[in-house]
């Protein structure tokens, strides 16, 4: 690791670096490609003609970061992922955390754990999400006035047994445009849960809407839409919930992944949830 103090460390950054490594941060590990959709965006939104060229110009960021400890390069491959530079996955490292705690004043040391394959698929599609919502709002197709990643999109709340829970959804998002906001939990879903997982889950959504907690402050519940991998895997999970006596359909959106903005956008003004 470099020896790099983070005052020096400040002197070889540019707001584009800092902003890339807010991202990684927030949203824990990053495909180059995914850096590129956020940060060097292909025109119109960029100045870059091609994805392979804006890609060319991520990497070599990157690359100057991962010299001054700034990110970390993660090695290993996950399934699904393509070989080949858009697809190396990328966290902060250690001068660039210390470095953003600095900027906060923040003395509280993050830890970070060696990660499983499960977890990185799920994170990085998890942070596709937010990428693709990131990037519907550059083109102004609609407000994107909240995003919040874990751990700031949980919630506390009292269990059944009155003991200490937390809800956490993947994410918290709020869109809007002229006409209507929509506010939303994100469960991203892999196909890795037995349906019995997601109902549970299900459950801790209502037990959390039955308390009013949300309500009260921001005036009404968010839908909680469930992403999937496939069509088929979206209405497995949709059979179950609506077979479930004890749940209320109603709170829960199931979709495929591809149908993310049709949901998480602004819905049409004859839509209620």
């Amino acid at each position: 690791m470099s020896a790099l103090r983070v005052p020096a460390l400040e002197l070889h950054l540019t707001d584009r670096d800092i902003r890339i490594l807010e991202d990684l941060e927030q949203y824990r590990m990053l495909t180059t490609r995914q850096v590129q959709r956020l940060h060097l965006p292909v025109k119109p939104l960029g100045t870059h003609a091609s994805v392979s060229a804006a890609t060319r110009g991520t990497t070599r960021i990157l690359t100057r970061l991962e010299g001054l400890a700034a990110v970390i390069r993660y090695d290993r491959r996950i399934g699904g992922l393509k070989h080949g530079s858009a697809s190396t996955i990328w966290q902060i490292g250690g001068a660039g955390e210390r470095y953003l705690r600095a900027l906060r004043g923040d003395t509280a040391r993050r830890r970070y754990r060696e990660p499983n394959a499960p977890f990185i698929a799920h994170t990085l599609a998890v942070a596709d999400v937010a990428v693709t919502l990131r990037e519907h709002a550059a083109a102004q197709r609609f407000d994107l006035l909240t995003l919040d990643a874990e751990p700031a999109c949980w919630r506390p709340m009292s269990g059944t047994a009155g003991d200490a829970v937390t809800l956490k959804p993947d994410l918290y998002v709020v869109t809007a445009d002229a006409r209507t906001e929509t506010h939303s939990f994100v469960e991203v879903d892999l196909g890795t849960e037995h349906t019995p997982a997601v109902l549970r889950k299900c459950r801790l959504y209502q037990q959390y809407f039955q308390t009013g907690t949300e309500q009260a402050t921001h005036g009404l519940f968010p839908a909680v839409v469930w992403l999937t991998p496939t069509v088929k895997r979206a209405e497995r999970i949709r059979t179950a919930i609506a077979t479930d006596r004890t749940l209320d359909a109603d709170l829960f959106w199931v979709a495929p992944a591809e149908q993310a903005i049709d949901h998480l956008a602004p819905y049409p003004a004859n839509t209620t949830t």
